[in-house]
């Protein structure tokens, strides 16, 4: 009898399955334990203690501010503000909890259940795409200490680390608290951090004002900010905000009715961009920003440590006015659009440097674009080659940025050509700085052109026409309108734009019709270095040639400079200090910095002289060479000013003067080869003068500014009767015009020149050198 045989055992697949499966949880438990134990010894990085985390704070940008409490700009590394919990809606709240974290409220940092999945997907399946199932305490660990990529193990790694210090994170806030702290780090996109940022930027307006739609918008930006931009994708944002809507009516938060009817409303936002380089007074901006740099190296915390501009969330309080920047804004995109056409067609196809194209050259050289490609290796020939070639690229227009398809080369010149102009405004009695136009457009070009340097053209005539004054010559007085040959000055020949020689003018009537050989004499007699002395005292600090064309404005200065000179005429003789900054305060609400109100203080003028200056400034405008402002733009209010119109029609000026403000405007390109051909287009009148007339036309209009309308220059009757004289007249007696340069002069030498300076009466051409 044979032995019994065995019986095989049936193999039994699900057991094999159940130990594999608690074979690979207890090898992931111990992965996973393990990874825990690495991270929390700091293996992988450093974990910020219970200490770190009690101190977080954020780099804050610091906010600029207009003197009507708008927010002009920021400074920043990172685009962030802080709002408070409080200033948050409570529909926003639901609308993140609802979308991002709807266990929030019920958890300690940690979602079991969102955590599993998460576990699975990155630790056994190493899927480092994966995302999700982060609580709101774990992407506030995410948005505080960000991500560092290790390799294969990052997801996992960086999951524990989040959540390690999520759970330190509840120990230590509230709910709340965590809720503010998770809203202020968060980022929007287009390098936007924290709602009440985000608020402004999309919508313009404060957290607190907006609406559950808008509040859905911004929490949909969370999944993906880019994708979901409301500007740059309309479709895929409203489609995400619905979603948001229905995550907020799933949990509770929404009836019915409401949802249809929230989903039923278009997107539309009021974009407002808030960068370094867009906004409003952003030339303004930069040049406060230097100057609270400057401020703040001299002020220290408790600790000695010094303040940060970019990161201490500090607000700068300055003296602009946001409502007068906007008309100035406004006023100076009305006007130069249309010139820049006019300009365009002016030159018929021609380049402006189609007779000296080596301007143009020097401009390609000077260029970034060329010189990184010369540091590359590249010849002249090849870098200039290699910079026609055409690409996609953004370019200034006045009708907004355009894309385009063009070569760097041509972009830098289509912008060599662009018209530039600056413009300020400064209540005349304090001093403050109202608005600020420094350029066309500060993203493109970041040239100053109100603290940058140029020829004044006749601007400068009415100090001259003050130190003539104060050598006792009157209002009244006859100088013939003659050609002077000045010897001792290279036998230069001053001569008249457009009038050309003949008969006699008053002083008064030389200023108003802006006569080159009466302002010239009238300096010779007044002195020239008195009369440089003057402007320096009166606020003019650049350097002015000691040369009769110094009466011409020959000298260059900025138009801050000239705002500032001519302030002292309108304070009846004394001078009065720019003020920019108000105060500067920390994130805590403390004064660093404070700056009161200006007043008019040292004295560098006579009150009457100063008042007769006004007075004949106000023939400047009323039958000078500003009477556009009657006749075409039609004032009627008191208005005094000077045009300016230096050679060659290179320089355009106009400034102007209420009782209460002044308000300065110059045109011209960067390079003094981009100009009018003619002075029909080139004057000061043409050019820079509409700036002015239509920023006060706006200004007047405005209800709250309409009683500047009524406000009267009130100059004595005293001065008014110096006055008493016609501007011109074809034969009278001239004042003699001492022609002496050295008081020792032997008089026989004085008479031989004395003849020798009708060398021409008239000249049949007038060169276009200032009006």
């Amino acid at each position: 009898m044979s032995p019994k045989r065995k019986k095989r055992t049936k193999f039994n697949w699900k057991i094999f399955i159940a130990k594999i499966f608690f074979s690979g949880v207890i090898f992931v438990g111990i992965i996973l334990f393990s990874l825990v134990i690495l991270v929390k010894l700091g293996v992988f990085g450093a974990l910020p203690t219970y200490a770190d985390l009690k101190k977080i704070k954020n780099n804050t940008a610091t906010n600029i501010y207009s003197v009507d409490n708008k927010l002009l700009g920021r400074y920043y590394y990172q685009n962030r503000t802080n709002a408070s919990f409080d200033e948050i809606p409570e529909h926003l709240i639901k609308a993140l909890v609802a979308t991002e974290d709807v266990r929030f409220y019920q958890h300690n940092g940690i979602d079991p259940r969102s955590t599993l999945r998460v576990l699975i997907k990155t630790i056994i399946l190493f899927d480092r795409s994966s995302g999700g199932g982060s609580t709101i305490s774990q992407q506030l660990a995410k948005n505080l200490y960000g991500r560092k990529d290790i390799g294969i193990l990052t997801m996992p790694v960086v999951k524990i680390r989040e959540m390690i210090l999520a759970r330190r994170i509840e120990k230590l806030y509230s709910k709340n608290e965590i809720l503010e702290l998770y809203l202020n780090t968060v980022s929007f996109g287009e390098n936007t951090f924290g709602i009440e940022t985000a608020s402004i930027i999309f919508f313009n307006k404060q957290p607190s004002e907006l609406k559950i739609e808008e509040s859905a918008i911004l929490v949909g930006l969370l999944k993906a900010n880019t994708s979901y931009n409301p500007r740059k994708n309309k479709k895929a944002a409203l489609k995400r905000r619905n979603i948001v809507l229905g995550q907020m009516y799933k949990y509770g938060e929404l009836k019915k009715e409401e949802l249809d009817s929230l989903k039923n409303i278009p997107i539309s936002i009021e974009y407002r961009k808030l960068t370094n380089t867009e906004g409003p007074a952003p030339y303004f901006r930069e040049y406060v920003r230097k100057q609270c740099i400057d401020i703040l190296k001299d002020k220290k915390r408790s600790d000695g440590s010094t303040y940060n501009l970019y990161t201490d969330g500090l607000k700068v309080y300055t003296t602009l006015n946001g409502q007068m920047q906007e008309y100035l804004e406004q006023s100076v995109a009305d006007h130069l659009s249309k010139l820049q056409v006019t300009f365009d067609d002016h030159w018929n196809g021609e380049e402006p440097w189609v007779k000296n194209p080596k301007i143009a050259l020097l401009q390609i050289e000077q260029s970034n674009a060329y010189k990184s490609l010369i540091k590359k290796g590249l010849s002249q020939d090849e870098a200039i080659a290699a910079m026609k070639v055409p690409r996609k690229m953004e370019i200034f227009t006045w009708n907004g940025a355009r894309d385009t398809l063009m070569s760097p080369l041509d972009s830098l010149l289509h912008n060599f050509k662009t018209l530039q102009i600056g413009s300020l405004v400064m209540n005349g009695h304090t001093g403050d700085i109202l608005a600020w136009v420094g350029g066309v457009n500060y993203k493109y070009f970041k040239y100053d052109h109100v603290t940058s340097k140029r020829q004044t053209g006749s601007t400068i005539k009415p100090i001259v026409y003050a130190s003539a004054l104060e050598r006792k010559i009157k209002p009244c007085d006859f100088f013939e309108n003659d050609s002077v040959v000045y010897e001792d000055y290279d036998d230069w020949t001053p001569k008249n734009s457009g009038s050309g020689y003949g008969g006699f003018y008053s002083v008064k009537g030389a200023l108003a019709n802006s006569m080159n050989t009466i302002s010239v004499k009238l300096l010779m007699q007044a002195g020239i270095d008195s009369t440089i002395q003057l402007a320096h005292n009166m606020g003019i600090n650049s350097y002015l040639p000691p040369v009769p064309s110094m009466a011409l404005g020959t000298g260059e200065v900025s138009l801050y400079e000239m705002v500032n000179s001519y302030a002292v005429f309108l304070n009846k003789g004394q001078k009065i200090e720019p003020r920019i900054i108000r105060r500067i305060e920390d994130s805590e609400g403390n004064i660093l910095y404070s700056d009161s109100s200006h007043e008019p203080e040292d004295t560098v003028l006579n009150e009457n002289i100063a008042q007769t200056i006004l007075a004949m400034m106000q023939g400047v405008v009323d039958r000078g060479t500003a009477k556009s402002l009657r006749s075409i733009w039609k004032f009627e209010e008191d208005f005094v000013g000077k045009t300016g119109t230096t050679q060659n029609n290179t320089d355009a000026w106009f400034i102007g003067m209420s009782p209460k403000l002044i308000a300065g405007v110059w045109v011209g390109g960067d390079n003094p080869i981009v100009r009018f051909k003619t002075t029909t287009y080139g004057q000061g009148a043409y050019s820079a003068l509409p700036v002015f007339a239509n920023f006060f036309q706006k200004l007047y209009k405005d209800e709250k500014y309409s009683y500047l309308k009524n406000e009267k220059f009130n100059i004595s009757d005293s001065i008014k009767s110096q006055l008493n004289c016609n501007d011109f007249d074809e034969e009278g007696e001239p004042r003699i015009f001492k022609l002496f340069k050295k008081e020792d002069e032997d008089i026989s030498e004085f008479i031989k020149r004395l003849f020798k300076r009708k060398k021409s009466k008239r000249r049949e051409k007038e060169t276009n050198q200032e009006r």
